[in-house]
């Protein structure tokens, strides 16, 4: 299983992934990237002077339920990629979940050498 140890990702198969921040996160595109502010529920540590004590930064004041709620948005993100990686594999945008009207298509871009797209100038 997965670890994360001193701005590394560790994975099973030997590989490792230097991070810049300590957490990984994913994007509701499906897109996985660092997510290194901890700007939402984090741990304020003690400062060295005793003037501000350890304890929990939540500036948006969310409860347990919207905390619980937030995790099973991300959890269920994470189970969207592995299905989408279990149908699609690694090496075709489609894991991302995007309409194929998002995602360009070789050869359907481009006209046909030799021909060239109608225009409004051409139909008139």
């Amino acid at each position: 299983m997965a670890d994360l140890k001193r701005r590394t990702l560790q994975l099973s198969s030997g590989k490792q992934v230097k991070l810049f921040g300590n957490s990984v996160a994913i994007g509701k595109s499906l897109e996985i990237g660092e997510g290194y502010a901890p700007n939402i529920l984090s741990i304020v540590e003690e400062q060295p002077d005793n003037k501000i004590p350890a304890g929990l930064s939540n500036p948006h004041r969310l409860t347990v339920d919207e905390l619980m709620e937030l995790a099973d948005f991300n959890i269920q993100l994470w189970m969207d990629l592995k299905a989408g990686l279990r149908k699609y594999g690694q090496v075709d945008p489609k894991i991302f979940g995007q309409d194929s009207a998002k995602t360009p298509t070789a050869g359907l871009d481009k006209p046909e050498p030799g021909r060239r797209r109608k225009t409004a100038a051409d139909e008139a």
